[in-house]
């Protein structure tokens, strides 16, 4: 957590490849959930920052969020 404001965390893989398939998956999930994080995709690390916009900071939908990212993570 920054700030009280938002999530924020940095993922690593070991190439672009790998980066950009979990960027996509991350995507997917965003759209079924209807919850769009900001994604920073560079080589070898996908960032993901995540708040609510419409209360300009964090609400429980934040977290669960985090936690489905968090779990696409590890499969």
């Amino acid at each position: 957590m920054v700030e009280a404001h938002h999530l924020e965390r940095e993922f690593k893989f070991p190439d672009f490849n790998n980066a950009l398939d979990f960027t996509n998956r991350v995507g997917a999930l965003a759209e079924s959930e209807g919850h769009h994080p900001d994604i920073y995709l560079a080589w070898g690390k996908v960032g993901i920052k995540i708040w609510t916009h419409k209360i300009d900071g964090l609400t429980e939908s934040d977290f669960v969020l985090a936690a489905k990212i968090d779990r696409l993570r590890e499969t």
